[in-house]
């Protein structure tokens, strides 16, 4: 701050003298430039360590948070388990917000357009526009990237997906501005960690792929499951520089960290498709697996469905998550593994084979965008009673639990759709093992629906007695439901939406600002 006393020289100009306090990280400084004053004949950048500027009658000041992609990934890097369950009920509340259709109040709804896209002729590179709006603000990711199609051009320079999501408060005030290569793999995988959380058996995980994706969804379950991780197989299509770069991120976590996750010992290796015996060992590695995930904006199918459709595929349930594939013309999973998943079998006759359970549907982040973008399920005519969101799953859970409760009482009272009324620690043969979250963390805000989204629930709901039904029938379809989301087939497909984003951003800003990460704009 500048001094009441100033010193003067008969041949210099007025010196004002500027003292500073105590030092302060960089980035909370506000910087000016002085036109005139030089010193050696340069311009001289003054640090002024300054008070925020007064607020205006009746107008908040604002913070505005920028965020580099090394900024998000020391952030996320840095969780630990109850900081990951934390995320994950943020993104889990709004994934059921947005797909059961609860009644809206004054707080807002979920609205989720349709994404759009351009092509800049020049580089090549395909940019995706992804709007949202919910209860609390706005935000649109704007990611650019090269398509498998665009990089088989040598002229053409490969693009890593990059961009930013931009937030905005209710009231349209600037928020924040994050970048969104991390962020957006992180909240892939953050998805994908609803269903990994339940499942019984996280010994073997194969990944398809090296890049962003294909790592946070391997960093993710060491997060959450590492103890019980004993292998983790990468197939990539060549040994490339992702290939080697993705083995030495999990090489150079430090040892303490993977002490305290459990997976100092878990085993890594990488196989690419000029192997020796490629598809012998591609076929071993797969039913090993208890967890597949695909993270490849392939074109082709990546495994033959046969692996997994055959009476020996069958025996083992698995956890397959799809990720990659995000227009009609991409495919990661086979044609025939979306048909098996999408029957409906016997139970005698799965018994009798002793096959996983399999439910008769494939699980998806959303309805309508997996319809219009996911190419595989486009090429196997899978129809919308065929899916169900990840987002309805805590819904049955909620039908089950109020019926239960209204039986047990025999009120005849209304029953709440509030989120908090869900007890989603419970640990019953129930729905609700997909999220278990923290207790201590409040729900999201209720009544959010999306726009454009009013459909009936797309799942058969097995919770809805009939009159003529039994309670005992109807707790054996629970435990059904429950052994197929923990011991069965599962067939995950995402093509990601815009709140997942909004959302997870938000969650994101306001943990950067309690660990006073980034960069900070008081006044915006």
């Amino acid at each position: 701050a500048p001094e009441t006393t100033s010193t003067h020289h008969s041949k210099s100009p007025r010196i004002t003298r500027y003292s500073f306090g105590p030092p302060r990280p960089l980035n909370t400084y506000r910087f000016s430039t002085l036109p005139g004053l030089a010193v050696c004949g340069s311009p001289l950048t003054l640090l002024a360590h300054l008070p925020a500027p007064p607020a205006l009658p009746g107008v908040a000041n604002m913070t505005f948070t920028v965020l580099t992609d090394e900024e998000v990934r020391t952030i996320l890097e840095g969780l630990k388990l109850e900081d990951v369950e934390e995320f994950r009920h943020v993104l889990a509340s709004a994934l059921h917000e947005f797909s059961t259709n609860i009644q809206a109040d004054e707080e807002g709804v979920y609205q989720q357009p349709h994404r759009s896209t351009t092509l800049h002729t020049g580089s090549q590179a395909t940019t995706l526009y992804m709007p949202s709006c919910g209860p609390q603000g706005m935000g649109c990711k704007i990611l650019s990237l090269t398509s498998s199609e665009a990089t088989r051009d040598p002229s053409v320079k490969a693009i890593s997906p990059t961009g930013v999501v931009n937030l905005f408060a209710p009231d349209g005030k600037p928020l924040g501005l994050v970048h969104a290569s991390t962020l957006t793999a992180f909240r892939t995988a953050l998805g994908s960690a609803c269903l990994l959380n339940r499942r019984n058996h996280v010994k073997t995980i194969t990944v398809f792929g090296s890049g962003m994706q294909a790592y946070w969804h391997v960093r993710l379950a060491l997060m959450m499951r590492g103890s019980t991780i004993k292998h983790v197989n990468v197939i990539n299509r060549r040994f490339s520089d992702n290939a080697r770069g993705i083995l030495k991120k999990f090489t150079i976590i430090p040892q303490a960290t993977k002490e305290r996750e459990g997976w100092s010992h878990t085993k890594f290796g990488i196989m690419t498709s000029t192997f020796h015996e490629y598809d012998r060992l591609l076929k071993e590695q797969i039913r090993s697996s208890d967890v597949i995930y695909c993270c490849t904006p392939s074109r082709e199918e990546l495994f033959d469905a046969s692996i997994l459709t055959s009476h020996e595929g069958r025996k083992k349930g698995r956890l397959v998550v799809a990720v990659g594939s995000y227009t009609p013309e991409m495919r990661e999973l086979p044609e025939g593994l979306l048909v098996q998943a999408t029957k409906h079998h016997d139970r005698h006759h799965r018994h009798f084979h002793k096959h996983a359970e399999e439910a008769g549907v494939i699980i998806v982040d959303t309805l309508d965008g997996v319809l219009k973008e996911a190419g595989e399920i486009i090429s196997a005519k899978i129809g919308p009673n065929q899916l169900v969101e990840l987002g309805e799953l805590v819904m049955l859970h909620r039908l089950a639990v109020e019926e239960s409760e209204t039986e047990t009482t025999g009120s005849q009272t209304p029953v709440s759709l509030e989120a908090e009324s869900l007890d989603l620690n419970d640990r019953t043969p129930s729905m609700s093992t997909v999220y278990s979250d923290p207790p201590q963390r409040p729900g999201s805000p209720s009544g959010s629906t999306s726009s454009g989204h009013s459909r009936k629930p797309s799942f058969p709901l097995p919770f809805r007695r009939n009159s003529g039904s039994s309670s005992e029938g109807e707790k054996k379809k629970e435990d059904s439901l429950a052994r197929w989301l923990r011991d069965g087939t599962v067939v995950y497909k995402s093509v990601g939406l815009g709140l997942m984003d909004l959302v997870v951003g938000m969650h994101l800003v306001k943990v950067a600002n309690e660990k006073k990460i980034g960069t900070q704009i008081v006044g915006f």
